[in-house]
């Protein structure tokens, strides 16, 4: 997962000035927009090329506030708008404003069709109530299993199922526990922007926060969270003192002072996604060090083809979705333990790389976020048109590519 990129292929364009005639896409968020660069983005900024996209952002309060819907535009034509209550206000309240804020702001909208998108059942609590021409549920993560998780979010998530014309998943494991609980279920697994990862292969310069250290280097980038195995990273830097573990990513809902402190391992915090690419450049290898746990049950690492396009060999934990078809096919390498990341690791350090990039190369070369947006957007249609014959997960992009 990476930070919100500072340039983004499509062109500015205000969703709210835009002709009327265009299809208006709400998407109901528990993800900032502004906070880390993954699917949310990467998929709702290509869905402006075909509609006005909003998105509703969870609430902020502040003191001595009249309600209010916090208004932005971003470069890749997404409207932004985030509900300013006061503080003190009970749940209840909480989710009448902003019932209210959203029916005033899309109840000025004649566009139809309307969709509804959705990254959080909990939405669902202040939306029921409002009207769409389509309800999809992008259900990219088990949510259910994240820490701090509530039983309400479980119950709306079954309201949300039932209300949902056609429901995405975020990964196959995912979409393996999902696709019995909806009629209409779609595996989309974690896609790539291969040109802007593959830039990694040519950069000479490393940031110069990272100029200093040496190798070889073992490099991480996304969100530190429940979702990492700190302790092994700390064991790992221990087996192996003369490597250098580059660490980045911003630290959420854990104890900063939790995380191992080692000289060889170096925690830079969280970067740009133009910014990435340089830092992966000068990694000889990726390392993905999830906790095997319940949050991490499902998840299909964005990281995983990044890592690819990006020329940088990986070792990984055994997360099911990048055994397959990652590790299956051989593009991933895959880890029990400490002493087995080690002996991965160097088995990757005393290989050529030319062989192994090929084979990528060919992996990558079946998809991307064009394509996945574009085959979600197809399903979306045929709904709208009344013409749902596809088989259920019949466009995954990753998952189905035949073994090499």
């Amino acid at each position: 997962m990476q930070e919100r990129s500072t340039t983004q292929p499509h062109a500015p364009r205000s969703p709210f000035l835009a002709d009327t005639n265009t299809p208006l896409l709400v998407c109901f968020s528990h993800l900032r927009w502004d906070f880390v660069w993954q699917r949310p983005q990467h998929l709702l900024s290509r869905a402006a090329k075909h509609y006005r996209v909003l998105v509703i952002e969870e609430p902020i309060f502040k003191p001595n506030v009249q309600p209010h819907m916090d208004m932005s535009q971003r470069p890749q034509g997404v409207t932004i708008a985030v509900p300013v209550l006061p503080e003190g206000l009970g749940h209840e309240d909480v989710i009448a404003e902003q019932h209210d804020l959203i029916e005033e702001l899309i109840g000025r909208e004649a566009t139809e069709p309307r969709v509804f998108w959705y990254y959080t059942p909990m939405a669902l609590a202040f939306t029921s109530g409002l009207e769409c021409d389509l309800c999809v549920y992008d259900n990219m993560d088990e949510l259910s299993l994240f820490r701090g998780a509530s039983r309400e979010l479980i119950d709306l998530e079954n309201s949300l199922f039932a209300r949902a014309d056609i429901v995405f998943t975020g990964g196959m494991s995912l979409y393996e526990a999902k696709r019995k609980r909806h009629h209409n279920v779609h595996g989309f697994p974690s896609s790539i922007d291969a040109g802007h990862f593959g830039k990694a292969r040519c950069v000479k310069a490393d940031p110069a926060d990272q100029a200093a250290i040496p190798h070889p280097r073992l490099g991480f980038f996304g969100v530190i969270d429940e979702r990492m195995d700190v302790e092994l990273v700390g064991q790992v830097a221990d087996l192996r003192p003369d490597w250098q573990f580059v660490m980045i990513g911003p630290v959420v809902k854990i104890d900063p002072a939790s995380l191992p402190q080692r000289p060889n391992i170096h925690w830079l915090g969280g970067k740009s996604y133009d910014e990435l690419p340089a830092y992966l450049s000068g990694w000889n290898v990726g390392f993905m060090p999830f906790a095997l746990n319940e949050s991490t049950r499902f998840i299909s690492p964005t990281k995983t083809p990044e890592f690819l396009a990006a020329g940088v060999p990986v070792v990984s934990t055994a997360i099911t979705d990048v055994i397959r078809p990652y590790g299956d096919k051989g593009l991933v390498e895959i880890a029990h333990s400490a002493e087995d990341v080690v002996e991965k690791a160097e088995a990757i350090l005393s290989r050529p790389k030319e062989a192994w990039l090929a084979k990528v190369d060919r992996h990558l070369a079946s998809g991307s976020w064009d394509k996945t947006w574009a085959a979600m957007n197809t399903l979306m249609e045929d709904v709208m048109d009344g013409t749902t014959d596809r088989a259920p997960a019949s466009l995954p992009i990753y998952a189905t590519t035949p073994a090499e």
